[in-house]
């Protein structure tokens, strides 16, 4: 049944047993055949698969078929919670084999390269090599074992064979010398060889397998921030619970230095709260009854009491962890055609390695057959499929890592790809260059005015019984300084203004005309302020008392610090940027020209922003769109990089690929220095991968032999495999500093 008919739901499952890039596409490949699979995504990097299952897709019939082929898939949630103490198990055995193989191979390698003529020198090799391949290196034949049962090969067919030849080569020269000798060919024993590429194959994994444990520290500092008990007040008493045992709709009890641990609003009590984890500010905010509260803030002062409104998975903090886990499970589209390399890479190279075998034995050379196997083996050594699995999702992992370290969630490796090629930044205006809040710029009281103090403290008092959304603005400006006048007969005048009685006196404050029309008249010490705001596209009030204007105020959205400066950077980058916003003209006019834009259009409709996004596509142009609203929401899903603000709409940041957490133009130059980075590296770490591969394969098959004379040694072929990968994970790693 098609994902038309029953709709695919996308599910995280952790895997385990993966031990190259061939793997998982191996499983990938198992994924897709299964029954009610709409789309898989296995990462090698991460060791997850990302599946879209339709409704009657079977997760133990899928799990069975993966553990058919070796692998292992974790499909029960609570199992997941064990995932890191999985991981770290097979690490230290890991890491236990690399150890306990290394102290064998030592010894080996050193009789077999300076001592191979002493006494009973074969035999000791041989004792020494029996443990190293097939104890501590038994996982390579298994592994080959179970692909070979489905007609596949990995890595560890290539280690197997290889190893396996040579050691069985080895041994028969071992304990039946004669018969090579018999026949003029010197029984030569490759055990170091097999000794030191099991030592080396196994060290480079254990160092990819902790530098990719690396990659994920960000989300493991993200998760560290969930709270894991939670006290909840029922029936009038507290209970201890699990945070992921609480429901929508109870309250719960945080006190001074917990950690606030779901989503809600506050009931009773106030304190400050640290939300730099969210916003990156490190002032702490005033949080009072009616507040908001997120999971993983940090509650400083006061006790607060508030309801859930968000548990689990639906909590900021939670979709923060979901969309870095998502991202990094994500695939760059390059990563697509190294995958399809990579599924017939060790198919090509034991054909390679095959025919090395015979040209070797057939060119009637001395010792040709000889010469033939130690190719074979040498090709099979050096072949490094997993540096080339690694490149691209090591660098997505470090790279998507490094942003969330830095407050900038990458939604998915496409985004990263598509960073360096944008040309042109759109810029929603409000809540993007600005706050999105509106503030107080100025106040003028009329000069000939007695007791100014009182006149704002009745203003004050006024706006504080105001409901209107610009009467928060004045109060924000004046309760630091002034306290409230007492005050009588308070009325609200819809959409026009509020009015109220203060010893004896009449005042009102709103809509010019409106106090006209009141019998108020008009001043000429106010002109030019008015004028001045008006021009610029501020919102003006204006305070009467009785039948005389006293106050004029000027209200706007004000421009965040850092927007100017961010602006500025981003056109040193060569990227034109333009500014939208359903403003009036003059409102955008004067704004686009503080923050140095000249591109800007004003008056713009949801779907207006959506065709001149699509007009400056059609240009050739790769556009990035900038927004944090609803409004926005058409634009971000056309472009070709959208990037949402971290204080925005939920659906902004659902639409976007990228979300600045901290809402902060800054972070736009700081994404694309990074997504820049990010390529490069991918680049840098493909072409070595490739290099590796160009360059070693045909030197181990002995292309060199007849020119020069030189066959490469098994041994050095495994350090040379081993270095491959270690040094493209390094390189990945690079983008953490």
């Amino acid at each position: 049944m098609s994902a038309n008919t029953l709709k695919a739901k996308k599910n995280e499952w952790p895997v385990t047993g993966m031990s190259c890039a061939a793997c998982a596409t191996s499983i990938e490949d198992t994924l897709k055949k299964q029954s009610g699979v709409h789309s898989a995504n296995v990462n090698f990097a991460n060791h997850t698969a990302i599946l879209e299952l339709e409704k009657n897709a079977d997760p133990k019939s899928i799990q069975k078929a993966v553990r058919a082929t070796g692998y292992d898939i974790i499909i029960d949630p609570q199992k997941e919670q064990d995932l890191e103490a999985i991981q770290l198990k097979a690490y230290k055995s890991l890491k236990k084999n690399t150890i306990a193989s290394g102290i064998l191979a030592f010894p080996v390698f050193v009789i077999g390269m300076f001592f191979h003529e002493i006494p009973y020198g074969n035999y000791m090799m041989w004792a020494l090599t029996t443990p190293v391949l097939f104890i501590f290196g038994r996982q390579f034949f298994i592994n080959a074992l179970r692909q070979l049962k489905h007609q596949k090969a990995n890595m560890d067919t290539l280690v197997a064979l290889s190893t396996g030849v040579a050691y069985l080569y080895s041994s028969f020269n071992t304990f039946l010398p004669e018969w090579l000798s018999q026949r003029g060919i010197s029984p030569h024993v490759y055990f170091e060889a097999v000794a030191v590429i099991v030592f080396f194959i196994l060290l480079g994994r254990m160092l990819e397998s902790g530098a990719k444990a690396g990659t994920g520290q960000a989300l493991k500092k993200l998760m560290g921030l969930q709270a894991d008990e939670v006290t909840v007040i029922s029936g009038g008493n507290e209970q201890i619970k699990k945070t992921a045992e609480v429901n929508i709709g109870e309250l719960v009890l945080v006190k001074p230095g917990q950690k606030i641990p779901l989503d809600g609003k506050i009931i009773s009590g106030n304190s400050y709260v640290d939300e730099s984890m969210l916003t990156g500010e490190p002032i702490p905010i005033d949080k009072q009854s009616g507040d908001q509260v997120f999971a993983g803030t940090i509650n400083q002062a006061g006790s607060i009491k508030f309801e859930v409104e968000k548990a689990g998975e639906d909590t900021f903090l939670s979709q923060i962890i979901q969309r870095i886990k998502e991202a990094q499970g994500s695939k760059a589209p390059v990563q697509k055609l190294v995958d399809k390399i990579t599924a017939i890479f060790v198919p090509i190279v034991i054909s390679i390695g095959v025919l090395a075998f015979l040209i070797w034995g057939f060119s009637g050379i001395e010792d040709s057959w000889l010469h033939g196997m130690l190719a074979f083996i040498t090709v099979l050594v050096i072949a490094c499929p997993c540096a080339l699995g690694l490149a691209t999702p090591t660098a997505i992992m470090a790279g998507i890592g490094k942003g969330a370290s830095m407050g900038i969630l990458i939604k998915d490796a496409e985004s990263l790809e598509i960073g360096p090629k944008v040309d042109t930044v759109l810029l929603d205006k409000t809540g993007t260059i600005t706050a999105g809040k509106p503030a107080v710029l100025e106040i003028l009281l009329d000069p000939g005015l007695n007791e100014i103090d009182k006149k704002l403290s009745v203003l004050l008092a006024m706006e504080s019984e105001s409901e209107h959304p610009l009467a928060e603005a004045v109060v924000q400006h004046l309760n630091k300084a002034h306290k409230k006048s007492s005050i009588d007969n308070f009325q609200s005048h819809t959409g026009k203004g509020v009015s109220a009685m203060s010893d004896a006196n009449h005042y009102a404050i709103g809509q010019k005309d409106w106090l006209l029309s009141q019998g108020v008249k008009t001043n000429d010490w106010m002109q030019d302020f008015e004028n001045n705001h008006l021009e610029k596209g501020n919102i003006v009030v204006y305070l009467s008392e009785n039948d005389k204007f006293i106050g004029v105020i000027s209200i706007a959205d004000q421009i965040k610090e850092s927007s100017a400066k961010a602006i500025s950077q981003m056109k040193e980058m060569g990227l034109e940027v333009h500014m939208l916003t359903g403003d009036q003209e003059k409102t955008a006019a004067a704004l686009a020209e503080k923050v140095g834009i000249s591109h800007f259009k004003a008056k713009m409709l949801p779907e207006d922003k959506g065709n001149y996004l699509k007009a400056l596509q059609a240009k050739g142009r790769t556009v990035a769109m900038v927004g944090d609203g609803i409004n926005d929401s058409e634009a971000l899903a056309l472009a070709d990089l959208s990037i949402a603000m971290g204080k925005g709409t939920d659906i902004a940041m659902d639409v976007a690929k990228a979300t600045l957490i901290h809402s902060d133009l800054k972070q736009i130059p700081q994404m694309l220095s990074l997504t820049k980075d990010t390529v490069k590296t991918i680049r840098q770490n493909l072409f070595w991968a490739f290099i590796y591969n160009i360059i070693g394969i045909p030197i181990a098959a002995g292309i060199l032999f007849p020119a020069f004379g030189f066959l490469l040694n098994p041994m050095i072929a495994g350090a040379a495999m081993a270095l491959s990968s270690v040094s493209v994970v390094t390189n990945s790693l690079r983008l953490n500093r």
